[in-house]
Parts: C-alpha cells; structure tokens; sequence
C-alpha cells in the first residue's frame, strides 16, 4: 500500500469541512490502514455514488424506461414488468451470491465488475431503443434490465462491505445522503428537458441518447472507485453452494434485532411502493410528458433538498429517521385519500399531484438513508454481508408477494390503493420505534 501524498493531504482538510470534526482521521470501527485514506476513499466514493444515483434517475422503469417502451410500440405486458424484474432480480440472487462474495478478501473488484456490466446493459436498452421497434424492442430492453438487475445484485452487496471496510461510523449516512442530493440536483435538469420536450413528439433517439449518457456515466464512475484503497477483509463463511446461503436465513430465527429490522424493512416498502399511486391519478386528470417532467422535477428537488439532511440526522439515529420518514409517508397518503374523497375538486389543479409526489420523495429519501446506515451499522466484519444479502433477498420476495396483491386489487380507486399503503407504512413506523439503537 502506497503511502499518503500531497493530495492525501489536501482531500483529509476537505474532508475535515464535510465531515464537521476537529480530526478528520478519527474513525470507529476500522484499523488504523484503512483510517489512513478515509478521506480519499469517501471523496471517490461520493463521486461515483452521485454518477450512478444519477444515471438510475436517466434509466428509471418507473419513467424513462416504461416511456420508451411505449414509444416504440412495445405491449403493455412488458412495460408492466419493467418495475417487478429491476426491483427484486436486484434483491433475490443475494442470498446465493452471499456466499461468493464472502469469499473474496478485496470487494471492490466486484464493485467495478458489477458496474461494468451495469453500463453495458444500459448502452443495450439505448441501441434497442434507436434502432428496433415493437416487440422485438421489447424483448431485448427485458433482457438488458435482467442483466442490470444481477448486477446491481452484485453491488449492493460488495458495495455496502467496501463502505463498512472504508469509511467510520458516523460518516457513512452522510456520504450517501450527499451523493443523493448531489445527483437529486442533477436529476432536476433531466426533469426540465422532459418538461420542454412535453409539447413535442416523443422521439426514441432522444431517449436513447439519455441511455447512452447514463451508460457513459457509469464507466466514468468506475475510473473513479478503482482509485478506492482498500484493505483485504474478512472471508470466515465463505463456503460457496446453495446449502450456505440459505443456512444464513437462520439469521431470521437467532438473531432478534435483524428479524425485527427485516420486519421494518418491509413495511417500509410503502413510500416506494406509493409512487406510481400518484402518478396514475395525475395522468387520470389529464396530462403527458410535460406532466412527467414535472415529476421528475419534484423528484429531483426533493432529493436534493433532503438527503443531505437525512444522511446527517441517520448518523445519530438512523432509527429515528426511519421512523419519522414512515411516519411522512403514511400522513401524505392519508392527507391525500381526504383531498380525493372531500375536496375532489382540488384534483384538477396541476400543482396538486407533483406536490405531494415532492412530499413522498421527501419521506421515501428518509427511509432509504436510515434503512441503509442501520444495516450498515448493525453489524460489523463479515456479517455485515450476510445482513445485507439475507434482508435484500427476503424483501425481493416481499416485492413480490405485495405487488401481486396490490395487482389484485388494481381495479380500485388509485387514492384507495395508496390509503392500504400509508397503513402499511404506519404500522412500519411504529415498529421501528422499537428498534435497538446502533449509533
């Protein structure tokens, strides 16, 4: 391992400013190597967290995706499965790859490969964008999302050990919560351009070149993070097979904390989950791209204007923050559900949907800061990796069992879905006052 340069120096006095402490080098929980580049090593990581936060939001299947499915002319059912095959192929292979990963000293190279393998899959959905159509369009955008999403699998769980091997408690809510409200800014432009395009036609190349920069972003973000410094980690538990990885969901039954933590996590789904809710009962008053821009733009500010907050306030109690952003969600829902049903109205206002939409980004940013820097926090060597590849795996299943039963129950009012939804995060914010304390 090279020794501290100039630089070094320069990014320890930064980080002095960031991190609001007297000694930028004081950290907990790491020995006194790794101690030595926290401040290279959380500026790196920064960056290319805000890089890929960003090129999430240029090819997100809740937006960018499912818009250009239907511009190309693909069916509905596959822009239906957009959001189900991205959110729990990202989760449900964990548990197996677990094992694997445990098994490597140094995660970063995984990190890298996983993000490779991102981009690729994204620069695939922009040529299939530009250059097929229909079905066939269709057909090769799954695939890439697939691949995407076995490779987000990958990251989740090395990138989480290579922020416990790098960077102290008490600083890593704070680096995730800059990196959303840097990227949450950055997000707001793509938000605009939607939002003057929106009296125009719909171009599929214009969407592809909004693929291909997202591409772009992320191998700009892996010359970034190969710069991390890392010190070779734990592999006790890295015997490989299906037989290991699933013997970790003993976890579950001995481990009292992270069964009742998992329990949260999953009542939490709610601010996710609530989302599109919004957005369909906008589109039912009338509405297109412009309006998606807007949301977007809600989005974006309100990422930028409350992660940072959130991140900062998770590192003295991630619980807490958890609790409050539950709480945020479920009193939006319900505050919606009376406007609906009293004040109907109101509905046709075009200010009325993006508003609470920026609410709910506001509680849903709270909830990912907290649920990310408690597991994190939780536990620490290579348990840490079996928290994260046990809770992800489980909650993938979750996505699952709750999006077939809110499809069961799409015929109803959208206002009515969302009320289901804030009693869900309710009840999850009660439970998470329950919660040890980790801070």
């Amino acid at each position: 391992m090279s020794r501290p340069t100039d630089l070094d120096q320069r990014l320890q006095t930064m980080y002095s400013v960031v991190a609001n402490e007297e000694d930028a080098r004081a950290c907990r929980d790491l020995d006194e190597r790794a101690c030595n580049w926290v401040p290279r090593n959380f500026f790196l990581i920064l960056g290319a967290s805000t890089l890929t936060k960003l090129g999430d939001a240029l090819s997100s299947p809740k937006t960018v995706l499912a818009w250009i499915l239907a511009a190309v002319g693909a069916p509905t059912a596959m822009i239906a499965m957009l959001v189900p095959i991205r959110e729990s192929l990202s989760m449900l292979p964990q548990l197996l790859l677990g094992a694997w990963v445990r098994r490597q000293p140094m995660r970063k190279p995984i990190v890298v490969a996983g993000s490779l393998l991102q981009a690729i899959a994204v620069a695939g959905c922009a040529a299939a964008a530009a250059w097929l159509t229909g079905a066939a369009a269709g057909a090769v955008i799954l695939a890439c999302v697939i691949v995407f999403s076995l490779a987000r699998s990958l990251n989740s769980i090395a990138g989480k050990d290579v922020l416990g091997k790098t960077i102290p408690k008490g600083r890593r809510g704070r680096l995730g919560g800059w990196a959303a409200g840097v990227s949450g800014l950055m997000t707001l432009a793509v938000g605009l351009l939607f939002t003057l395009r929106g009296k125009g036609e719909d171009s599929p190349l214009f969407y592809a070149g909004l693929l291909a920069f997202a591409a772009g972003l992320w191998l700009v973000s892996i010359l970034l993070y190969v710069g991390v410094k890392e010190e070779p980690g734990e592999t006790a538990g890295g015997a490989n097979g299906w037989r290991e990885a699933w013997s970790r969901l003993d976890l579950m039954r001995t481990d009292a904390p992270f069964r009742r933590f998992v329990i949260t996590r999953g009542l939490l789904l709610c601010s996710a989950l609530t989302g599109p809710f919004y957005v369909v009962l906008a589109r039912q008053q009338g509405g297109g791209v412009s309006l998606l821009g807007t949301f977007l733009v809600a989005g974006g500010l309100a990422s930028s204007l409350s992660a940072p907050m959130w991140g900062i306030l998770a590192d003295r109690s991630s619980r807490r923050v958890m609790t409050a952003a539950a709480t945020l969600t479920a009193a939006v829902g319900f505050v919606l559900f009376a406007i609906m049903n009293l004040k109907p109205e109101l509905a046709a206002r075009s200010w009325l949907f993006p508003l609470f939409f920026f609410v709910l980004g506001i509680a849903h940013a709270g909830v990912r800061a907290g649920r990310k820097t408690y597991l994190v926090d939780l536990a620490g060597g290579v348990k840490r990796t079996d928290y994260v590849s046990v809770s992800n795996t489980l909650i993938g299943l979750l996505l699952l069992v709750v999006g077939g039963v809110t499809g069961l129950f799409s015929n109803l009012a959208p206002e009515t879905v969302i009320l289901g939804l804030s009693v869900m995060g309710l009840i999850g914010a009660g439970l998470s006052r329950t919660l040890p304390e980790v801070q």
